[in-house]
């Protein structure tokens, strides 16, 4: 399991966050799924079934996280299953991965209720005896969330929720995955859709209730520094953000704001300062130890001014590639912004 999906398994098992996220995508943001309605299941599923030899053939398959929950909404009571897997890469067959979820979670329901009929012995008919499952019996619905965390550097109900900063490209739907096929056979053929959350496609992070709602703006913008600097500063939320928030930021955005061991809730906005303040600073020795190596290869031949300017451009070029911005490259090599400009795009 690489260390993504690893942090991703331990940051959204946490029933506050857990319920969060099923809120936002399932209730629009409303608190109606409950942290304490919550209940740990055995994530391992198998299911069993006779193969066209007679031997049975065993699936297994083992969750992230798997949860019982008990929703009471609209006056009545409601329980569903609701699993979370994690996701490293976009799935260009997703449908069909989180069909055979299904397809495990609603048979060994089946299975688990014929198991209990023969042993009771209370089927009425023939028809229930040979199907295991009577008139009355009912299927728990489950909830699969595919939680996506890709970078551009890296009644089932399915919901998806893409942290990627790459837009998702996969299909949405099973019928996304077909090739040419004829319109009046399209009736006939059961359509398998998912429901996908991108940070990058949402519009309104208010519903979230949880530090989810700071990663997913980090998520959002870290492709953009001068974006990320906008939405620190202007999201008080950031300035109380809890350790594992900011650990799973610093690994899913690629991040690395400082973390001190001693501390539970960390400033975001003022780690962020500090670390531009830092790379500014480093920025500036790189500059003159860069100049200092590019003066000596030009001397005296050169002379001093042209000297001085190819040095700047190289320290221009460099800087940049570490990800510094036009502003910090030009107090770094006494250039003004539009010069430097003009180097690196030339």
């Amino acid at each position: 399991m690489s260390a993504k999906d690893s942090m991703a398994k331990e940051y959204f098992a946490d029933n506050a966050r857990f319920a969060d996220l099923c809120n936002n995508i399932l209730y629009g943001g409303r608190e109606v799924i409950l942290p304490e309605n919550l209940k740990e299941r055995d994530t391992t599923e198998v299911l069993t079934a006779l193969g066209l030899d007679k031997k049975t053939i065993a699936m297994q398959k083992l969750r992230d996280i798997f949860k019982n929950a008990s929703i009471k909404y609209t006056g009545k009571s409601y329980v569903v299953l609701i699993g979370v897997e994690n996701q490293s890469d976009i799935h260009y067959a997703i449908p069909v991965k989180n069909m055979f979820y299904d397809v495990m979670a609603y048979g060994n329901q089946v299975k688990e209720t014929a198991k209990k009929h023969r042993k009771e012995k209370d089927t009425a008919t023939s028809d229930e005896f040979l199907s295991g499952f009577t008139k009355e019996d009912k299927l728990i619905p489950v909830i699969t969330i595919t939680v996506y965390l890709g970078t551009e550097e890296d009644n089932r109900l399915t919901i998806t929720v893409y942290l990627g900063t790459k837009e998702w490209d996969g299909p949405r739907k099973l019928s996304d995955m077909f090739g040419d096929v004829d319109e009046e056979l399209l009736p006939f053929i059961p359509d398998y859709r998912i429901n996908l959350l991108a940070p990058r496609e949402i519009t309104d992070f208010t519903g979230f209730r949880t530090s989810i709602r700071q990663l997913f703006e980090v998520l959002q913008n870290a492709y953009d520094k001068e974006k990320m600097q906008e939405v620190l500063q202007n999201d008080e939320k950031f300035s109380k953000v809890d350790r594992e928030t900011v650990e799973a930021i610093n690994l899913f955005a690629g991040t690395d704001i400082d973390i001190d061991e001693k501390e539970e809730v960390i400033d975001m906005c003022k780690a962020w300062e500090e670390q531009k303040n830092e790379g500014r600073e480093l920025g500036r020795e790189e500059g003159r130890e860069l100049g200092r190596e590019e003066g000596r290869e030009l001397g005296r031949e050169e002379g001093r001014e042209e000297g001085r300017i190819r040095q700047a451009k190289v320290t221009a070029l460099k800087l940049q590639k570490k990800g510094h911005s036009i502003e910090d490259i030009a107090e770094c090599v006494d250039f003004d912004e539009e010069t430097v400009k003009k180097w690196l795009v030339s």
